[in-house]
């Protein structure tokens, strides 16, 4: 009885640890296989709906703001990052209350205020925060620098940065000012329903393998993979800045 047991929970485990591993496995493809990787594109169908649609469409909006959370390997790479060691459900809560926030509050401002940064700045700068999270989760800058940063206020001001990637993307399609901030509201109700479908995924993958000791023995690895990932993209886009200048 206990042998079954336990060969279903290692079957388990085993599932959760290939899970993960395909997930970065699957991201250097996309990256290294796509021509012009923008970690905020617009798939083609939704920029023609975005940029033909006049008056308020809650629902829609609501389904592409969980999309473009669900589909966003940057976000979930960020994410999947800022809970690698996060234990408690309070605590996860909290950081993703903040990075939703963040990811809201200039999401909004930008569009409404018509402010535009180069998608390849910003999306360098997200790919910059995935090896940041990367490296706190290293201990790399209490070894380096003797100082902890705030997780918390990090996670927040990339959250910001994350927003402002996607109001680039959304004011070049010259959204209708018809029921613009309703609009905008429902697409942050869909990042936010996307985010918690996606993390709930995550979070049942990371609980199965925390219970073995291979966590800790691969914890280095995942986070060394994951700040290579966040170089790769970040490689990436600052080329693109320099050629399409």
């Amino acid at each position: 009885m206990h042998l079954c047991t336990s060969n279903r929970g290692g079957a388990l485990v085993s599932t959760a640890r290939r899970s993960l591993l395909y997930l970065f496995a699957l991201l250097a493809l996309f990256l290294v296989g796509t021509a012009d990787v923008m970690a905020h594109a617009v798939a083609e169908g939704d920029k023609g709906f975005i940029q033909e649609s006049t008056g308020v469409m809650l629902l829609p909006f609501i389904y592409m703001g969980a999309k473009h959370m669900i589909t966003g390997y940057d976000h979930l790479l960020f994410l999947f990052g800022v809970i690698f060691f996060v234990y408690r459900l309070k605590d996860v809560g909290i950081y993703v209350t903040l990075f939703a926030v963040g990811h809201s509050v200039t999401l909004l401002f930008g569009v409404l205020t018509d402010i535009s940064v180069s998608s390849y700045v910003i999306d360098a700068i997200i790919g910059f925060s995935v090896v940041y999270k990367a490296l706190d989760n290293l201990g790399a800058f209490k070894r380096w620098f003797g100082y902890q940063p705030n997780t918390r206020l990090a996670t927040l001001i990339f959250g910001l940065l994350h927003g402002f990637g996607l109001a680039t993307k959304i004011q070049e399609f010259e959204i209708s000012a018809d029921g613009l901030i309703p609009n905008l509201l429902a697409f942050n109700v869909g990042v936010e329903i996307g985010q918690l479908l996606a993390l709930s995924a995550i979070l049942i993958l990371m609980g199965y393998w925390r219970r073995t000791e291979s966590f800790w023995r691969h914890a280095y690895t995942a986070n060394v993979a994951m700040m290579s990932a966040g170089f790769l993209l970040m490689g990436y886009q600052i080329t693109g800045f320099f050629i399409s200048a």
